[in-house]
This record gives structure tokens, C-alpha cells and sequence, in this order.
């Protein structure tokens, strides 16, 4: 049962950091310029200037989402660690499943979104970049992880 929780926790910081990463690191679009949910870099005359990204609902959502989903799976990472040491056998997990498949329908929510919506479809030199494709990746392990919570749940 020590090999497997250890697992668990390892799985669910690699989730941890595949979220962090995809939220902050600017290549969801790449191409002659890359953008992320902040932040719009273009390469010009030598110099590489960023500017805001633009005041969109669309993207706000995503914004929002990805927040939500790494606010989520923090959530779910100190409920699995406070619930493995001081719950009673029937409550364990509980918290820390729902936690988490909780995030990873956020990521996926704003994946979906940026999808559809993203600038990415109006120039065609431009693709989706590695941290779009991170937040797409953490999305099965996200839902993978929380179901395996509720399994060890039963399991107890």
C-alpha cells in the first residue's frame, strides 16, 4: 500500500507542475509570434517585445479556468497529505478526489476554450505550442489521478 500511495503523491505533483507550467510559460500559440494566456511576444527589427494580451472574455475564461485548476490541485495535493495522516479509514480520499477531478474539468474546460477561440486560427504560420499541449496532457492525468483517489478510497 507504500509503493502505491508513494505513486499517487508522485503522479500528483508531475500533475502539479504540467499545470504550473502550461499556466505560466508563454508558448500556447508559437510561430512569427508566441503568445500565452498573458502575455503576446512578437520578434521585431532584432528585439523580442512583449505587450499584455488583449481583454477578451474568451480569454479571461481560460485565464480563470487555469487558475482554478492549479488552485484545485494544490487543494487536492494538501487534502490527500492532511487525510492520509489524520482521517478515519471511511473519509479518506474523499476530499482529494473531488479535488481533483474537479481541476482537471477546469483544464479541460480552458483548453476547450482556447481551442475554439484562439488567434491561432486566424494566421496560419502560427501553431499551438508546448504549453497548450501540457495543459491537454494534464487533463487525463488530472482525471486519471482523482479516480485512482476514489478506488484507494474503496479500497480502504
Amino acid at each position: 500500500m507504500r509503493q502505491i500511495l508513494a505513486g499517487v503523491l508522485i503522479l500528483h505533483l508531475i500533475i502539479l507542475i504540467l499545470l504550473l507550467v502550461s499556466t505560466a510559460v508563454n508558448a500556447w500559440t508559437v510561430g512569427a509570434s508566441s503568445t500565452d494566456l498573458w502575455y503576446a511576444c512578437r520578434t521585431t527589427n532584432g528585439g523580442y517585445h512583449c505587450m499584455p494580451t488583449s481583454n477578451e472574455d474568451w480569454l479571461q475564461a481560460v485565464q480563470a479556468l487555469m487558475i482554478l485548476s492549479v488552485l484545485f490541485c494544490f487543494f487536492s495535493l494538501v487534502a490527500f497529505i492532511f487525510q492520509l495522516f489524520n482521517l478515519v479509514k471511511d473519509g479518506r480520499f474523499f476530499f482529494t478526489a473531488v479535488f481533483q477531478i474537479l481541476a482537471s474539468l477546469f483544464v479541460m474546460c480552458g483548453a476547450i476554450i482556447y481551442t475554439v477561440m484562439s488567434p491561432q486560427s486566424d494566421q496560419e504560420e502560427n501553431t499551438f505550442g508546448y504549453a497548450y499541449v501540457l495543459a491537454w496532457v494534464s487533463f487525463p492525468l488530472c482525471l486519471i489521478s482523482g479516480l485512482i483517489y476514489i478506488i484507494l478510497r474503496k479500497r480502504e
